[in-house]
């Protein structure tokens, strides 16, 4: 009996215990690169740092000057002059991933991200160190704590014409659109309203002050994280698209409906 006890307890290893050991260990190991990555892109950059302007100017060398230009003097058909648009228009378009473009086309779209934050930052600092122009936005106006109800009559004013007065975006002519605000990070709130990317007019502070673009950015994060009221939101296309729905979907719904049920009677 004592033998036996001793084979069991010697006995082989089960057969799942070296994977769940190798499970358990790539947890451990992604969790920790997660944690690397996330103190590194929420690090601290000296926008000022002659370092740091260095690092964004081979940055922008490498993958921008060929549209650009080597000194971001621009190019006959390719982009712009940046010189003088300032770090936030930089931090908003890589940022978003709309530059380096993948295509030619009416507008930049929105993709995942080519650098991370810190290579945006230095990118930035190198542009904003060219000329004047306006800067990344302070974050005590990002925190959505302003008035969103003032908020929400500055953007009716100024915004709702384009983007529509839910934020869900709309058309524009030659294939051009105002996209949807929704999930959009503050900080790119603030510095599209800043910079005037695209389509999109200059809001300086002459015009929207940092406090005016606070308030609607509150708005539009209220917007964000409060449920519909009204059931399910359609889009929030507006009346013409809940309207075609209801033509579309309902009548239809009612007309099958009354198909199936002649159908059986007969």
């Amino acid at each position: 009996m004592a033998k036996s006890k001793k084979l069991k307890k010697t006995g082989r290893r089960h057969p799942l215990a070296t994977l769940a050991l190798l499970g358990i260990g790539l947890i451990i190991t992604g969790g920790a690169y997660a944690g690397i990555n996330q103190v590194s892109a929420t690090a601290e950059v000296d926008m000022t740092s002659a370092s740091t302007i260095e690092e964004g100017r081979k940055l922008f060398a490498a993958n921008c000057g060929t549209c650009h230009g080597m000194n971001a003097e621009g190019t006959p058909n390719d982009g712009p002059s940046l010189i003088g648009v300032g770090a936030a228009s930089v931090h908003f378009q890589v940022g978003t991933g709309r530059m380096p473009l993948a295509f030619q086309g009416p507008q930049g779209m929105v993709k995942p991200k080519q650098f991370t934050e810190e290579q945006t930052l230095q990118m930035a600092a190198y542009i904003a160190s060219l000329a004047p122009g306006p800067e990344i936005p302070d974050s005590r106006f990002l925190q959505a704590d302003g008035d969103a109800a003032r908020g929400s009559e500055l953007f009716r004013i100024n915004c709702a014409m384009c983007h529509n007065v839910a934020a869900a975006g709309g058309a524009l002519t030659q294939g051009k659109f105002a996209p949807s605000l929704m999930g959009v990070d503050a900080a790119h709130i603030y510095e599209a309203m800043a910079t005037g990317p695209q389509n999109m007019p200059v809001f300086s502070d002459a015009n929207l002050t940092a406090e005016d673009k606070a308030d609607i950015i509150s708005y539009l994060k209220y917007i964000e994280n409060e449920t519909s009221v009204g059931g399910f939101k359609l889009g929030s296309l507006g009346p013409v698209a809940e309207g075609l729905f209801i033509w579309v979907i309902g009548l239809g719904g009612l007309v099958a409906l009354t198909v199936w049920v002649t159908s059986k009677s007969n």
